[in-house]
């Protein structure tokens, strides 16, 4: 009402995590916005906190593959995250992913150490090109900020089923062999990765129980039964750029 001055408010209010303060704006994302793609890559294979993974602003000058197995039966389980409702099965909140990270079926991919803070603020897109050797598969990813310590906290998660990369009115299954540029759901989120930090993401096919697991079979999950192993690839090349695409704002003078 004008008596408490709401109408002269910004239109959008929200809160940017590491900084720990409230901002306005008039739009999302805010003004001063510049969409900024972060490529993975790996030399020997980016498996684990102990592989070689990399996310930087520059494409990767080799091309290369890394390779995972996704057994339904193993899932990766949740840890943290934006949840709610969910009862006791995930507590929220934002935690040391390290323990995640020490599994061969996530992997991690990290930037050089930050010369400068970075905030972002907005929409989070993804594109992974990805393989299988299973007709329908997931693909997680997770956004992480490493403090110097070496602590991994999640800021971000999401989840994309592969059969449905062409839209949810539609299935379209995979070919061993193959390709496949996925789009995976758009995560949302302010934050900054300060000074001396590292920005990090992890791809995987699971992140149980916060999101059903995929039983790799094609079938409807939901009847089944007999889950089957997939090994799952992701690729990144001039051809092939898996990255992830951060709102980053633009410095305040």
């Amino acid at each position: 009402s004008k008596e408490n001055d709401v109408l002269e408010m910004p239109r959008v209010q929200y809160f940017t995590m590491g900084a720990n303060e409230w901002q306005g704006a008039d739009n999302w994302p805010p003004e001063g916005v510049t969409m900024t793609p972060y490529y993975l890559s790996s030399e020997e294979g980016a498996n684990s906190l102990y592989g070689d993974g990399r996310l930087s602003t520059k494409q990767p000058a080799k091309a290369g593959v890394d390779t995972f197995v996704y057994d339904p039966m193993l899932p990766v389980p949740s840890l943290g995250g934006g949840v709610c409702c969910t009862g006791n099965a995930v507590q929220p909140g934002s935690f040391d992913q390290r323990e995640i990270e020490l599994r061969n079926d996530v992997l991690v991919f990290t930037s050089d150490v930050l010369e400068e803070t970075v905030e972002i603020s907005g929409p989070i897109e993804v594109t992974l090109f990805v393989g299988s050797s299973a007709k329908d598969t997931d693909f997680t990813v997770k956004l992480i900020d490493v403090a110097p310590d070496g602590k991994a906290w999640n800021i971000d998660e999401t989840i994309q089923r592969v059969r449905y990369r062409e839209g949810y009115d539609r299935q379209v299954f995979m070919q061993p062999g193959d390709v496949y540029e996925l789009t995976v759901s758009p995560m949302v989120s302010s934050a900054t990765f300060e000074q001396g930090h590292r920005i990090r993401i992890e791809v995987s096919s699971s992140n149980f129980p916060r999101f059903a697991r995929n039983l790799n079979t094609g079938g409807n999950n939901f009847d089944e039964s007999e889950p089957t192993k997939a090994t799952n690839e992701v690729h990144h090349s001039a051809k092939h750029p898996s990255r992830i695409v951060l709102p980053v704002v633009k410095k305040k003078k």
